[in-house]
């Protein structure tokens, strides 16, 4: 006795006149100029290449992608360091500090000892608990060379005591 289903009778048949997989159902991906799935191991399929002429090896594909991405990571630092040259340092003070209900409003004064304008990212903290959630971090206004700003700004991160706070300013 069988006691497997009966398949229905309206199924659809199976294709008889599928062509054969090219490798044998090993893993497979496009060509490169018309995307029939080929072997992993060459770029172009029979047709768009018939005279057998020799591929470019995937370590090749791959080298020349790594050597741009280095290219344009040198690229950025150069150009980096070309736009943020000569800003800063930044000397800070903090003028003043006063509670306020919804925090501490400190006010500093930032010098820019640099030859170029910029503008300084600022942190007011307390130095006895270190970097955490309780240090604010703002930016200054900007600084022209051998200038100096005096600004104010509300930190709710501190609380509403403002004593044994600090501040500092650098550059980005």
């Amino acid at each position: 006795m069988n006691d497997a289903p009966a398949l229905p009778t309206d199924a659809p048949a199976l294709p008889t006149d599928a062509p054969a997989s090219p490798t044998g159902g090993a893993p497979t991906h496009g060509c490169v100029r018309c995307g029939a799935p080929i072997p992993l191991d060459v770029a172009m399929c029979d047709r768009c290449n018939p005279l057998g002429l020799s591929q470019p090896a995937s370590s090749q594909a791959h080298g020349t992608v790594f050597v741009g991405v280095v290219v344009a990571v040198i690229g950025l630092a150069l150009l980096g360091q070309f736009l943020l040259a000569g800003i800063g340092p930044f000397t800070t003070e903090l003028v003043t500090s006063a509670p306020d209900p919804r925090g501490v409003s400190v006010t500093l004064a930032v010098t820019n000892e640099g030859t170029r304008a910029g503008i300084a990212t600022c942190r007011v903290f307390d130095p006895s608990l270190g970097i955490g959630p309780e240090t604010a971090f703002f930016q200054s206004p900007r600084v022209e060379p051998g200038q100096t700003v005096t600004f104010s700004r509300l930190v709710t991160e501190l609380g509403i005591e403002p004593e044994g706070i600090a501040a500092d300013c650098v550059e980005p």
